[in-house]
């Protein structure tokens, strides 16, 4: 499994990896704004919103390709937010799959379309409904999204550092050992100067709320053994 830092970083990786042989089913969405009112003058602009909850409007997919569903559809069959399938058919109403991975592994699936309302209100302060497939192309993930998974192989291709903190911890900790893990440091401009090493972004203030919080409870803990003569264990 390939890993990055952004949304669209993996976006364009995607749309690369679908170049390779074989025929290319397109499915479109239709995008509502909540407000009736804004529909005509904003439908444009919803169709090129691009947020991590959010399928894309122009989903591209193919026969054997891998995907990742966005949403819990029935937690019960395995189908839950983060689950990777294997494309199997691609019908004009449901995409058939199989389960890549985890306890339901080799079951078939139908996924529908379905109605997602944007919660991202940063990319985009219109609300508005989605009406598409709950899935993307998975040939690659951000690294956010890759939290809590357990991979065999581990690809981190870094065209600029991290940006938050700990993200470059959850990339390297997801595989089940270290030689499954590879990084290629690739900057995509002249102005990232790193490209044989790369920055671990930390937020000191995490570590002095810590201390803080170590000092507090260890205080509370003096004075509870002053007032309590007895073990507190």
């Amino acid at each position: 499994m390939i890993l990055l830092e952004k949304l669209l970083s993996v976006e364009d990786f995607c749309n690369l990896t679908l170049i390779f042989p074989g025929e290319v089913k397109e499915y479109l969405s239709f995008n509502r704004a909540i407000d009736s009112s804004q529909q005509a003058e904003y439908e444009d602009f919803l169709n090129g919103v691009c947020a991590s909850r959010l399928p894309p409007h122009l989903l591209r997919l193919k026969y054997n390709c891998p995907i990742m569903l966005l949403r819990n559809l029935n937690p019960i069959q395995g189908l839950c937010n983060g689950t990777r399938l294997i494309c199997k058919e691609l019908a004009d109403n449901f995409i058939g799959a199989e389960i890549a991975t985890g306890d339901f592994k080799g079951t078939y699936v139908f996924i529908p379309r379905i109605p997602i309302e944007s919660s991202d209100r940063i990319n985009c302060p219109i609300p508005f409904k989605r009406m598409q497939f709950p899935v993307r192309p998975c040939f690659a993930m951000t690294i956010n999204k890759s939290q809590g998974q357990t991979l065999e192989f581990v690809g981190i291709y870094l065209k600029e550092p991290v940006f938050s903190h700990g993200q470059l911890y959850v990339a390297l900790s997801r595989a089940k050992s270290g030689a499954g893990v590879k990084i290629l440091i690739h900057p995509d401009s002249k102005s990232i100067l790193c490209t044989d090493y790369t920055k671990n972004i930390v937020y000191g203030e995490v570590f002095l709320l810590a201390e803080e919080n170590t000092i507090s409870t260890s205080l509370l803990r003096k004075k509870l053994k002053l007032d309590y003569p007895f073990p507190l264990e």
